[in-house]
């Protein structure tokens, strides 16, 4: 088993970073998100996601799909797919 994953306050501003750049969902949906404040927005639909709901699913990774927090976060496809991007793990989980 993997050490735990970061924080919230430690994963955050990867994905500010990251923000614009192409990410792919378990299928292989690509899409992009912008962050304004404490909410993701993704490209691909009118969901946003809260930070908090970001920290929920951080908290549990690695996971092997978003049907494992779908009842956990708004948005799972697209949470999963940012937490499970390398440039995000950078190996940490």
């Amino acid at each position: 088993m993997s050490a735990p994953a970061p924080s919230i306050d430690v994963v955050w501003p990867r994905l500010k970073a990251l923000a614009g750049e192409q990410f792919e969902t378990k299928t292989g949906l690509a899409f992009t998100y912008s962050i304004s404040g404490d909410v993701l927005i993704p490209s691909r639909t009118d969901h946003n996601i809260s930070k908090g709901d970001v920290a929920k699913a951080l908290a549990l990774v690695p996971f092997d799909g978003p049907g494992q927090i779908n009842e956990t976060v708004r948005g799972p496809a697209y949470v999963w797919a940012v937490l499970h991007d390398k440039r995000v793990r950078l190996g940490e989980w």
